[in-house]
């Protein structure tokens, strides 16, 4: 089969041909985008789900939703390396100033850009990283310049959804990756969304994490779960996942058989990254339509070896031996979620000597607690990869 023609895709964020099974996501973003251009009150998005499940394609369609309905927005990647104010500072710049040229001047629109240069100031960013281009217009002090970001970012936020307001928009924020906030910022931003509910100001905010991110978003702010709307990505059902595979390969021509539709679900579980993977190496392979069972059967094995140099062991590679003992203990006992008193048997020793290797693991993202006395990974089928890597807890 033509390997040009191939419709499958896989990788970081990229868009699969076929987005099946997220409908009922993308209609709570459809009425939140819908709500806000009334003017109406709604609460903002807060996507959790494990890795692999999709979610940064979800935001990046919901960011194609927003554009189209014409609203300024604002898509980032949170990471360990940056400051949510560094992250923002330069895309709000770039907002204001496309809202000071869509009908001339505007005092609110000049205001929000005076604010943002108090705003940097106040918090420390460097105002050499984002040139301005307008001279004329000094900081503003005492609305967003304390260095307190649980006061300044609202405040600005503020601004710049006055600005949006009287040029008739709405301002959508995305952000990826969101549990690597520090709580702090996690708790300027929540705080900010309160204040745009409170004044019925038309800026809102769509995130996407781990599964840790309702719990994050709780502890931060008690009012947290009245602001957000938390919808589960998950492994698609059989229907689903059988459109994701089927529906592209007819469309490019060619055919599946039931068969290697049923193996594929039963290998991935419904995870969209592997039904990606497993739909481009199995079209690769297969020398005419239709893909048979034989033909995934026999590209199983190059399938693994791809996710395992590509997608779990950049991840592999991060941990530390102690970490990695810890998940070792936890693939011994199955694909979770496990009792960490039962990681502790396994490992030989006290739950209270676990507490830093375990918290660490949360920390980068690894793993999660589900539920208290629980951990889970947050990368789908890791534990069949841990066995591989290493066959015993002291293979490192």
């Amino acid at each position: 089969m033509n390997r040009i023609r191939n419709p499958f895709s896989p990788g970081a964020g990229s868009p699969p041909p076929e987005l099946a099974g997220r409908d009922e996501i993308l209609e709570q973003a459809h009425v939140l985008f819908g709500r806000a251009l009334l003017g109406l009150p709604e609460k903002s998005l807060l996507l959790t789900g494990l890795r692999g499940v999709g979610k940064t394609v979800l935001l990046i369609e919901m960011e194609r939703m927003a554009r189209n309905e014409g609203f300024r927005t604002i898509l980032i990647e949170a990471h360990e390396g940056k400051s949510l104010a560094n992250l923002l500072a330069p895309h709000l710049r770039r907002l204001l100033f496309e809202l000071d040229t869509v009908a001339g001047a505007s005092d609110k629109v000049r205001r929000g850009i005076s604010v943002l240069k108090g705003f940097m100031a106040g918090v420390k960013v460097k105002i050499g990283e984002v040139e301005f281009g307008v001279d004329d217009i000094e900081a503003e002090h005492g609305i967003a310049d304390s260095g307190d970001l649980e006061i300044d970012l609202p405040n600005l936020l503020e601004i710049v959804a006055e600005a949006a307001e009287e040029r008739k928009t709405v301002v959508a924020i995305f952000i990826d990756e969101i549990q690597y906030l520090k709580p702090y910022e996690l708790g300027a931003l929540i705080m900010g969304m309160h204040k745009m509910q409170q004044k019925r100001l038309p800026l809102v905010l769509v995130g996407a994490g781990l599964p840790v991110l309702p719990g994050l978003a709780g502890e931060s702010k008690s009012y947290a779960e009245r602001l957000f709307n938390f919808p589960d990505v998950g492994p698609l059902n059989e229907a689903d996942a059988t459109k994701a595979i089927r529906d592209p390969i007819e469309a490019a021509g060619e055919t599946i058989d039931s068969s290697a539709l049923r193996d594929i679900f039963r290998m991935t579980k419904g995870y969209p990254y592997f039904l990606q993977e497993w739909g481009y190496q199995s079209w690769n392979y297969a020398p005419v339509s239709p893909i048979t069972l034989q033909h995934v059967q026999e590209t199983t094995n190059m399938v693994a070896r791809r996710l395992d140099e590509n997608f779990f062991r950049v991840r592999f590679d991060r941990l530390t031996p102690k970490e990695k003992r810890y998940l070792r203990a936890m693939a011994e006992l199955g694909s979770g979620p496990h009792r960490t008193g039962e990681i502790a048997d396994i490992l030989d020793t006290k739950i209270t000597t676990l507490g830093p290797v375990r918290a660490s693991l949360i920390r980068k993202g690894m793993a999660y607690s589900p539920s208290h006395g629980d951990m889970a990974f947050t990368v789908p089928l890791f534990d069949g990869f841990m066995r591989r890597a290493m066959p015993d807890l002291n293979s490192i």
